[in-house]
Order: structure tokens, then C-alpha cells, then sequence
């Protein structure tokens, strides 16, 4: 760990330079705990079944330890699977936005060089159809 001028610790560089953010624990510990309490005592409540049987603790102590559990990991892989984007990527108007200017992409359609990629046979394609004295325009059917 590095520490800085006042004597106080910083958590790991991330790659660009700065300090990275650790997630905390208490959040999701807290709110598990929270959640395990209300999971425990509306089980005991509701499976006593009346106010003449006695409180099933049993139950109550098995509901908040599984909602303790459950919630708990469902809030770390949550913090986890958390990556936020680097500054760099909400600067300037971003990259090959335009995808006209993009190689091969929708600005290269119909200019020039467009349809000059030879076909299996090696000709280009629509060389048998270039004769500018046939009125149909519609390619021939190799298979006939």
C-alpha cells in the first residue's frame, strides 16, 4: 500500500494513476442483518399459528440465517461484478462515431471500389452482365 503526505494509507493505484475505490462491507452486512431480523421475526410470528401455541424459534433462527446468507452474497456479487468506466471514455465525441469513416463500413458502399471483390470463380461480379446492349438486368441462373 502506498502512503501519501499525511501519513494516511491509499488503497491500490488503478491504471490510470489514481487511487482505486474499495467497496465497503458494512452496506451489505448491515442490510443482511436487517433483512435477517424482519426474514426471522415474521416467520416466527406467522408459524406459531395463534396466540395459545408458543413461538416457534426454531424456524425464526433457521429463516434468518438463510435470509442473512442469501442476501448477503447476492449483495457481493452485485459490488462485484461493479466496475466503473474509466474517465478517459466520456471525453470527446468518441471513437469511429461516424461509421462512415470507418474501413469497410457504410461509406464505402457504392463509392468507388464497391463490388470489385471477385467472385468464387475469380471474375468480377456482374462481368458476364456488363454488356450495356441486354435489356434484362437481372443476373443468370448458374444451375440452368
Amino acid at each position: 500500500m502506498n502512503t501519501n503526505a499525511a501519513g494516511g494509507k491509499t488503497v491500490a493505484n488503478s491504471s490510470s494513476g489514481g487511487p482505486q475505490k474499495r467497496n465497503s462491507v458494512k452496506a451489505p452486512l448491515i442490510f443482511s442483518a436487517v433483512l435477517a431480523v424482519v426474514a426471522g421475526v415474521a416467520t416466527m410470528i406467522f408459524a406459531t399459528g395463534g396466540a395459545d401455541k408458543e413461538l416457534r424459534l426454531d424456524l425464526a433462527f433457521t429463516a434468518a440465517g438463510i435470509a442473512f446468507i442469501v442476501s448477503l452474497l447476492v449483495c457481493s456479487l452485485l459490488l462485484m461484478t461493479e466496475k466503473p468506466n474509466p474517465d478517459h471514455l466520456s471525453e470527446g465525441s468518441g471513437v469511429n462515431r461516424s461509421s462512415a469513416k470507418i474501413p469497410g463500413g457504410a461509406g464505402s458502399v457504392g463509392g468507388p471500389g464497391a463490388g470489385t471483390t471477385p467472385d468464387a470463380d475469380g471474375t468480377a461480379p456482374g462481368a458476364a452482365d456488363s454488356d450495356p446492349r441486354t435489356t434484362d438486368s437481372r443476373p443468370t441462373d448458374p444451375t440452368a
